[in-house]
Parts: structure tokens; sequence; C-alpha cells
């Protein structure tokens, strides 16, 4: 697969563009603009862009008030530091009065690598999804990134959208049809179906090439949002194909797996199998080694599928 931008700067560069078409955004940022990429909306729109420094809980409960006042607040900061730093601020600011506030997490998962397990955000999505009144989307690449900022500017309600650090795998030749809360299906296949989401996305269609090659066809679904989720998209899976393997670069509880697996229970039970880092922090080193080392690679997800359809 051709190598693209990283979700962080595609997330960059499409706000900027809506800069120009809303003015009534307004973007905040945690003095980390040139990691998270507002820095692009900055230099176009100084008037309309702040940096709160480093104080998470200020920078919530300040976009709480913008929108309150009739703005649409764009904020952004490292996952890790913004789901964990500002809960109560996300809830009682953000979630409670349902306001139009898109929070935006980047250097998720461990894929950022040498920075650590302090600003590695492994638990970012089980703590959004867990807010009442909240989208969580998940994009794959660069132009399903650019989609789902278009998608989300559209949602008058409160919204994480997760980016990554790293250049990642261009799974969309150009923007997809983007539509919150319906998976997009990449590849079908009859024998079982590889859920995935972020860049687990393009290892999902990695290890579908590889299984074909063994004689298994796998179907592929990106579900880029995690909530709502696409429960009917589940559901055909289930029944059609009648075992899953789930990967995403986010600790095993309460992200995506936990999502499709309450799904499948309710409407079709089948066997699942998990790809995530388990309970554990992961180390600092270089990003494709960590994913290898926590098992988060194509293999890893082609030798569940074996091991569930044995």
């Amino acid at each position: 697969m051709k190598l693209g931008k990283s979700t962080r700067e595609a997330f960059g560069l499409a706000l900027a563009d809506l800069g120009a078409r809303y003015p009534d955004i307004v973007v905040l940022d945690g003095d980390v603009h040139n990691s998270t990429r507002t820095e692009h909306f900055a230099k176009r729109f100084p008037e309309r862009f702040f940096n709160v420094g480093i104080a998470e809980s200020n920078l919530v409960s300040m976009a709480g008030g913008m929108a309150g006042a009739g703005k649409r607040p764009w904020l952004a900061s490292f996952a890790a530091f913004v789901m964990c730093n500002a809960y109560d601020q996300l809830r009682m600011s953000v979630a409670f009065p349902c306001a139009d506030v898109k929070v935006v997490g980047s250097h998720a998962g461990i894929s950022i690598g040498e920075d650590g397990p302090s600003q590695m955000g492994i638990e970012d999505v089980a703590l959004a999804c867990a807010l009442p009144n909240f989208t969580v989307v998940v994009p794959a690449d660069e132009p399903s990134t650019w989609a789902a900022v278009e998608a989300l500017t559209e949602l008058r309600t409160p919204a994480y959208l997760r980016v990554g650090r790293p250049n990642v795998p261009i799974v969309y030749d150009q923007p997809p049809p983007f539509r919150i809360g319906q998976a997009i299906r990449l590849r079908d296949g009859k024998d079982l179906t590889l859920i995935a989401n972020g860049l687990m996305v393009a290892a999902a269609l990695q290890a579908a090439e590889e299984l074909a090659r063994s004689g298994i066809q796998a179907r592929v679904l990106d579900m880029h949002t995690v909530k709502p989720l696409d429960e009917q998209a589940v559901a055909e899976a289930a029944r059609e194909t009648g075992r899953i393997v789930i990967a995403e670069e986010h600790t095993i509880y309460g992200g995506l797996g936990s999502v499709v697996a309450m799904a499948a229970a309710r409407h079709h039970p089948v066997p699942i199998r998990f790809v995530a880092l388990k309970d554990t922090f992961a180390e600092s080193g270089p990003p494709e080694a960590l994913l290898a080392k926590y098992g988060l690679t194509a293999g890893d997800i082609v030798r569940e599928a074996k091991s569930l359809l044995g």
C-alpha cells in the first residue's frame, strides 16, 4: 500500500479548509498546535485560534463556553491529555449540555513511538464512548480523515475524533462516502469478517490478502464510527460469515471490540477474537517495533483468524 500523510496532518489541513467556509468555527489548542496540526488553522485565522496552554481542563471549559455563546469550537490536544486530564469538564461542560464541541485526540495509540506511555492514549475511545451524547470516530487514513472532518462539521452535537502521529497507508484513493454510523465494506468474503478502524484497517486488508492465499475469504469492514455503531453491518457479518475478528490500536477493554461484541450478542452471537492492546501499557520504542511487540500487525490478525477457523 502507498504511504499517505498522518491522520493528524489530514485533520489539520481539513480544519483549515473548513475555517474558510464557516466563520463561526473557532479552534482551541493545549499548546501542542505544531503537533496536533491546528497550526494550519492558526496561521490562516489567528483571530479565531486560542492557545490555552498546557491546561486541558480550561481548554475544554472554554470550548463549552464558546459553544454556549453560539460559536462552533474544535479543540485539540494529545488524546491522553485531553481525555484523561479533562474528563470532568468533558462530562459537565460538553456532554451534559450536549454542546456542539468537537474534541480531537491526536497522538493516539502506541504508534506515537518513542514518546512513551505517558503520552500514549490507549483508553481514549472507551472514555469517549462512555460520555452520553458523544459521537466517536476513528478514521483509517488521510482521505477518510478529510471526509470525517466534513461529516462531523454537519453534526451539531459533541464528538470525539481520534487521529494519529505516524504516516499511514492509503486505504482510499479519494475521500470515501463517509456517513457517521455506517461502516464501509472494503472487501467481501464468506468465511469470516475482519472489523477494524484507524491504522488497523490497512492491517486488516493486508491480512485478508494473506488469508486469501490460503483459500480463506475474509470480509473487511472499516468501522470508522465506534459510536453510534453500525449494528446492522455487525449483524449481517455475523449471520453471513459466522465469525468475527476485531482489530484496534486501543486497550482491549471498552473500545471497538467491546461494542462490536455487544452488538453481535444482541443480534446474532458468533465466535469472536480480538486483536488489541492487552491489559498493559506499552513502552517507548519505534512505532513498527511496538506494534509488532504488542500484537497489532496484519500477521496477528491472520493468526487469530486461522485460530478461529480452526
